[in-house]
């Protein structure tokens, strides 16, 4: 009877102790569950529209750019103001931001800061044409964006295919999808560049706010972002890798001047590409110019290279009997 009272106690002591540890006092509540302040809920309505905030940092781009000292209504009620300016390459914070419905040109304003003891104000309209996000993706996605830079590329692309089909006529010159080399990389990275500008136009025509949130908040990986960034961001992924295999095969199948040359070439073929497709996708024909070049492109590479051969020394891709370009070898 001792022994089963013993054993009693211990089994109650035991439950006493187990339920007792069902239940921990939480020290705080989960920030999810605080009600949210007015002040919170607009910025966070902010910030889902216009896909940044208080905190965010912006890379001024224009040469120059003026920010009121004084607050926005005594701008709006034409009251005497001071301006000063901020240049090129100079970094700014968002500190707060300011909904004015009176302001009928903008009535979003904007105080950012340059350092701790300089603040100033600016309407949306005219900050956000002059900074970009400070992050080197973002920035590199405004540089490929830039008009400027499209009309550039055109003008360079032109001279480069004069000069290309010039050099082609007089002296038989490589190049991809019209004297090619015995390999599918270069065409591969050429196609994976139409592919991923006609995707980038698609985005953008699908779902331009969902692009604008990425160049807000820019990522590299793809399996952080929606279905149709992440397809994008692999194709991107892709010509990073094939270019790298691209190089490594042409400088076994050519000599050094002429691989230089020929990387040229696809390079040019490569802007020429991302130029049209991205253009004409905005206007719905590059699906269908994308299908045509695919189609050309796998088509031309296999009629060139279906009855080519094999040096029988180093192994090598020919395209007719004769003595091997790389090892020297007479293959008859």
């Amino acid at each position: 009877m001792k022994l089963w009272a013993t054993g009693k106690t211990l089994l109650l002591t035991l439950c006493l102790f187990l339920l007792a540890s069902c239940y921990v006092r939480p020290a705080n509540e989960p920030d999810a569950y605080l009600p949210l302040t007015e002040r919170q809920v607009d910025s966070l309505s902010f910030q889902s529209i216009h896909h940044y905030s208080t905190g965010y940092n912006f890379l001024v781009t224009a040469d120059s750019l003026f920010l009121l000292t004084q607050q926005p209504e005594e701008k709006i009620s034409h009251m005497m103001t001071d301006t000063f300016a901020v240049f090129k390459d100079e970094r700014l914070v968002v500190s707060d931001i300011r909904m004015i419905p009176t302001d009928e040109h903008d009535s979003v304003w904007v105080q950012v800061a340059k350092d701790q003891d300089t603040f100033g104000w600016i309407q949306e309209s005219n900050l956000l044409p002059s900074v970009v996000p400070d992050d080197p993706i973002s920035q590199f996605i405004s540089f490929f964006s830039n008009s400027h830079l499209l009309v550039f590329l055109v003008l360079i692309i032109i001279v480069g295919w004069i000069y290309i089909v010039q050099r082609i006529r007089r002296e038989k010159l490589l190049l991809v999808h019209i004297n090619d080399i015995p390999s599918f990389y270069p065409a591969a990275l050429c196609i994976l560049v139409a592919s991923a500008a006609a995707l980038y136009a698609s985005i953008q025509n699908f779902a331009p706010e969902m692009w604008r949130h990425f160049y807000y908040h820019p990522t590299l990986n793809p399996f952080s972002v929606p279905l149709l960034l992440s397809v994008f961001l692999a194709a991107v992924w892709s010509i990073l890798i094939v270019t790298i295999a691209v190089v490594d095969d042409v400088r076994r199948h050519l000599p050094l001047d002429e691989a230089v040359v020929y990387l040229g070439g696809v390079g040019s073929v490569c802007a020429l590409n991302y130029v049209v497709f991205s253009v004409s996708t905005l206007y719905y024909v590059g699906y269908v110019l994308l299908i045509a070049y695919v189609a050309m492109a796998v088509l031309h590479h296999q009629r060139q290279f279906a009855g080519s051969f094999t040096c029988g020394q180093c192994g090598s891709t020919l395209r007719e009997k004769g003595v091997c370009p790389l090892c020297g070898a007479v293959n008859e």
